[in-house]
């Protein structure tokens, strides 16, 4: 797509959202916190939503034992930060990173193993078949939160943030919390690598290609099955990191929490038009900001809004707002 080509009216959602809010906020200071919160919240959600967009995107898989890989980064995380306390006890940023980067990694790695074995034994054998791949992916989500409970137990465990990440920053009035700006940095670098994998090396040609004409890519002597393997590995392994972001995030992870979040997961993709990865952030950040700001408006309305916030980009944009050329 050419620059000249693109359409810029999704994008400006996102600004236009947090407008047409601040009026009905009043103090600049409380916007703009919520504003940042909002933000931080959404790139997270992209990032543990990147996973599942891959995977549709790309592979036409409907996925919905995403959720496993979410909580299975997040209690790896939990077993890796316990044991270095001396790191995240420490009141310094740079010593908290050399114990949260391993712990990303780690569950990153470990995601991304058990995600290979899912795409084997599950996934696999029901490739185009999507009713089927709903049902059997929801019983994969069901075994994985049951073997989490096996191996670290039912109860919910604290997840708490590092010494050096704790607190906020002023900017005039408004504090920021230092996590999510952290959280910012880390959703931003995930979607300029997504985007620069995908439109400019080979891998990306690839894949795209595959997806457009499977057997002309095989008949040039590239393995395609392995190609989307790997997709489906980075996806998981994007669900641990996502996974760890979040229970930093809520400071506390569940067996479960990786279900509750599939339903925000779902949303985005679908606001983001089925499979596009741009269309996933605007998605995850217009979630993440009518999240923040209607619950400090209308609380009572916080689990509608992004429920109202879906139909009313679908009546805009039927097929969410950038959807893929073969959806």
């Amino acid at each position: 797509m050419n620059k000249s080509d693109f359409d810029w009216k999704p994008a400006v959602l996102v600004p236009f959202l947090a407008l047409i809010v601040f009026p009905l906020i009043g103090s600049p200071s409380t916007w703009l916190t919520l504003t940042v919160a909002g933000l931080a919240m959404g790139l997270i959600i992209f990032v543990i939503a990147s996973g599942l967009t891959l995977v549709f995107g790309l592979m036409d898989v409907l996925n919905f034992g995403h959720g496993v890989f979410i909580a299975l980064g997040a209690f790896v995380a939990t077993t890796v930060l316990g044991g270095m306390g001396d790191w995240t006890g420490s009141a310094s940023l740079w010593r908290n990173l050399v114990a949260v980067v391993p712990a990303m990694l780690v569950a990153m790695a470990v995601a991304g193993a058990v995600g290979l074995a899912f795409e084997r034994f599950i996934v696999r054998p029901v490739y185009g078949q999507h009713l089927k791949q709903i049902l059997i992916t929801m019983g994969g989500m069901i075994i994985g939160e049951e073997l989490i409970k096996v191996i670290w137990g039912p109860q919910q465990i604290a997840l708490p943030l590092p010494e050096g990440m704790r607190g906020s920053i002023l900017i005039g009035d408004a504090a920021i919390e230092k996590f999510r700006l952290i959280a910012m940095v880390v959703g931003v670098a995930v979607f300029a690598a997504l985007a620069w994998t995908l439109s400019r090396t080979k891998i990306g040609l690839l894949i795209r290609a595959g997806v457009q004409d499977r057997e002309m890519v095989e008949a040039l002597g590239y393995r395609i099955r392995r190609l989307f393997v790997g997709v489906f590995v980075m996806g998981s392994a994007l669900a641990g990191l996502g996974g760890v972001m979040w229970g930093l995030y809520q400071q506390t992870v569940t067996p479960q929490m990786g279900a509750q979040v599939n339903i925000l997961i779902f949303i985005v993709i679908i606001i983001g038009g089925l499979g596009s990865t741009a269309g996933a952030l605007i998605g995850a950040l217009l979630v993440g900001l009518m999240a923040n700001y209607t619950g400090f408006l209308a609380p009572k309305l916080a689990l509608f809004s992004n429920i109202a916030l879906m139909a009313a980009v679908l009546l805009w944009r039927p097929q969410g707002v950038y959807p893929v050329a073969n959806r």
